[in-house]
């Protein structure tokens, strides 16, 4: 017991030095994420990087304290250093996918390709974006479905944002028969574009051209300007008001037509 109790003296400094590191470590990490949190909102970082480098900060310095409060304890480094390492290894060996999506949703959160409730297209999967988390990217469709992408195949796909710029320009055809006034047709289509709320002048006016000569009719093509939150809602409106327009116009969209000529042997 005497040994016992002298060992215990003479090892008593360093666990006093263990826990004074571990406290003032742990005092300190709090202080470090406090800091980085406000300096995190008044850059305005997205929720969910912040979160994300507020996790790698806090394990690394957890890691950090440990190794010092063992170290503090004679406890050799150098042999928890290498199974730190070794496990870290086997880890990353074992997570590899999981690893290039955490890294994927670093990229994403990072570039600002696109943000919460932008409309995008990945991979003929196209609706608004509902969260991006560290592993997957979440997207409701229009048809209210709930599709998950992993980050990875995200930033190795091509995203196309619909919503990313305030304007948005409608691009839409209209088919007409050969016997009418492709002229008459051109004007009501305008008229329809110069007279609606949403319809903008900025870039460019609407207008409206003779595309095409296809096999059953004449193609019409029209384009305008307008903000992008009223681009379904216009694009719908239009296209009835420029039906309703024809038929009151007297302008027919035909069907598709094939000619067929018969010979008597």
């Amino acid at each position: 017991m005497q040994k016992f109790f002298d060992r215990f003296v003479d090892y008593l400094p360093h666990i006093v030095a263990a826990l004074i590191i571990y406290i003032g470590g742990m005092i300190a990490m709090k202080i470090v994420i406090k800091i980085m949190n406000k300096g995190l909102k008044v850059k305005r970082v997205d929720k969910t990087l912040h979160k994300f480098v507020t996790s790698v900060v806090h394990v690394a310095m957890m890691i950090l304290i440990l190794v010092m409060v063992l170290s503090a304890l004679q406890v050799s480094t150098s042999s928890i250093i290498a199974a730190i390492g070794a496990a870290g290894l086997a880890i990353g060996l074992a997570l590899q996918n999981s690893l290039s999506n955490v890294a994927g949703g670093f990229i994403i959160l990072l570039t600002k390709t696109f943000k919460i409730g932008d409309f995008i297209s990945i991979n003929n999967v196209e609706g608004f974006v509902d969260s991006i988390s560290i592993l997957q990217t979440t997207i409701l469709t229009m048809e209210n479905k709930r599709v998950s992408i992993p980050n990875k195949m995200v930033t190795e796909s091509i995203v196309i944002n619909f919503t990313a710029q305030q304007k948005r320009r409608l691009e839409l055809r209209f088919n007409i028969a050969y016997e009418d006034d492709h002229k008459k047709a051109m004007s009501i289509i305008l008229a329809i574009l110069n007279t609606h709320p949403d319809i903008i002048d900025v870039p460019d006016e609407p207008m409206c051209v003779m595309e095409a000569h296809a096999d059953s009719s004449i193609v019409l093509l029209m384009r305008a300007w307008l903000p992008t939150e009223k681009y379904w809602a216009t694009r719908y409106d239009v296209i009835q008001r420029v039906k309703e327009q024809f038929d009151r116009e007297g302008i027919t969209i035909p069907f598709n037509q094939v000619d067929m000529h018969i010979k008597n042997n």
